[in-house]
């Protein structure tokens, strides 16, 4: 039972550092099902493997993408990304803007302000009211979501 649960341990990690693969049943490259070491849970190594199948091995993009249970266009996002950033360019990012950068500091009071003098106002009203005063176009669940914030913080 210790090998299921080291198994687990290992996959909390990965998923904790965005690098469980989400698909390890569709590796099917042979060194994965054979050798311990290969690790068809961890996705940084599943696609540096597949990198390696292509430069090292002279395989097919399409045949190594196979095996590694990823698609061609996967295969040349995973090219680039480690070409720019090394194994750390395999792990997945999260992609946009982090967080309600239209929500500075400045909009937050307003927003504030607004809920001070009518508490039931609605957040697509909020929204517009931004847009009216600031220029910026907010979206009304922005806006929840940063009052949830806001309510938890206290």
């Amino acid at each position: 039972m210790p090998i299921d649960r080291d198994k687990h341990d290992k996959q909390a990690v990965l998923r904790q550092h965005a690098a469980l693969n989400p698909r390890p049943h569709g590796v099917t490259h042979a060194l994965f099902a054979s050798n311990e070491f290969f690790d068809p849970d961890d996705v940084v190594q599943v696609k540096y493997e597949m990198l390696r199948l292509v430069n090292i091995d002279k395989r097919s993009i399409s045949e190594a993408a196979k095996a590694c249970g990823f698609s061609r266009p996967s295969f040349y996002q995973a090219m680039t990304a480690f070409d720019n950033g090394g194994l750390a360019g395999l792990l997945a990012h999260k992609s946009g803007p982090h967080g309600g950068h239209k929500l500075t500091p400045t909009v937050l009071q307003f927003i504030c302000e607004a809920r001070a003098t009518d508490p039931d106002i609605r957040a697509e009203r909020l929204a517009e009211l931004v847009r009216q005063s600031f220029g910026v176009q907010v979206h009304p669940r922005s806006i929840e979501r940063q009052l949830l914030r806001k309510k938890k913080r206290r």
